[in-house]
């Protein structure tokens, strides 16, 4: 049963205080999963099953339902990003994280919104899974030391030098972000001279050591390598005539950002957003995999049925 539905008939009044626990926790543990996988798909099944071992568990002895269900959620997402390391070593060019729809729920279910741009999202695929689960835990959602110790198995010391290894970790690799209205400005800007074939105004909005990165799992017109520095990142962005003629863009909010979806013939065909800091723009990131679009889309109208 999923928890948003309800049987017709006489209802079970235990089940319906696990329904209602759940369905109030669920954005937190999506929240949690996402974070921890990059995937709102895999995110999604992890908190499937998490609502199917919440049913059999006996709820009675159960004194935290948060704890109990974050901890239940966080140990599944580490299993599932695993495997995941796993399946991605035959990825077709660069991986990046699926887009999630954050304009209902900004911050998708977290107290802060750390661990949500992409392109954090992007770097912290570098850590371990653990790694990741308890940067993810403090950081984002402000569990205790002691809490994020139980949840993992390990001991406080050993997280607090976890947590402290990651924030190294992603200081050293990850630049400070410009504010929403900012990045809205610059993607703008960035869509125009791209679509009118601009140069000289890309090449002005970009950072010397700029990147693109195209995410097609061997999509035709994907590019299969990072794309390294201004001038080619340009090129490449305006190059790309199967891209632009005739393509309808729509502006999205996507990880907490601007973000656009592009449209041929009215079929979503690619996602598209920046990472910016003051410097300038240092990295584009195009999603043409379909399946990752339409779980963008889908992830669109799944605040709405919560």
């Amino acid at each position: 049963m999923h928890p948003e539905t309800s049987p017709t008939g006489p209802t079970d009044p235990t089940l319906d205080a696990a329904v209602a626990v759940f369905v109030e926790l669920r954005p937190r543990l999506f929240g949690i999963a996402y974070r921890v996988l990059g995937s709102t798909v895999e995110a999604e099944d992890v908190v499937q099953e998490v609502w199917l071992r919440w049913q059999r568990t006996d709820r009675s002895v159960v004194v935290s339902p948060v704890a109990f269900l974050s901890a239940t959620t966080t140990r599944l997402a580490i299993n599932v990003a695993r495997s995941a390391r796993v399946r991605r070593e035959t990825y077709i060019g660069p991986w990046l994280p699926e887009p999630v729809d954050t304009s209902t729920d900004p911050a998708v279910g977290a107290q802060r919104a750390e661990a949500l741009e992409l392109a954090l999202l992007l770097v912290l695929e570098k850590l371990n899974p653990t790694e990741r689960a308890a940067y993810v835990l403090r950081e984002a959602f402000d569990y205790a030391y002691a809490d994020v110790a139980e949840m993992l198995g390990l001991t406080v010391v050993n997280v607090r030098k976890t947590v402290s290894r990651a924030r190294r970790h992603l200081r050293d690799e990850h630049r400070g972000s410009v504010d929403a209205a900012e990045h809205r400005r610059l993607l703008e800007a960035f869509v125009s001279a791209a679509r009118t074939g601009n140069i000289a105004v890309l090449e002005a909005l970009l950072t010397p050591d700029a990147v693109s990165l195209s995410d097609g799992n061997g999509t035709r017109g994907a590019a299969r390598v990072p794309v390294l520095g201004r001038a080619r990142v340009a090129n490449l962005s305006t190059a790309n005539r199967r891209l632009w003629p005739g393509t309808g863009v729509r502006f999205v909010e996507a990880n907490g950002r601007s973000g656009v979806v592009l449209y041929q013939g009215g079929r979503p065909m690619t996602f598209m957003t920046i990472a910016a800091s003051c410097d300038g723009v240092h990295r584009v990131m195009w999603v043409f995999n379909p399946s990752k679009i339409a779980a963008f889309l889908g992830s669109r109208a799944r605040f709405a049925a919560a």
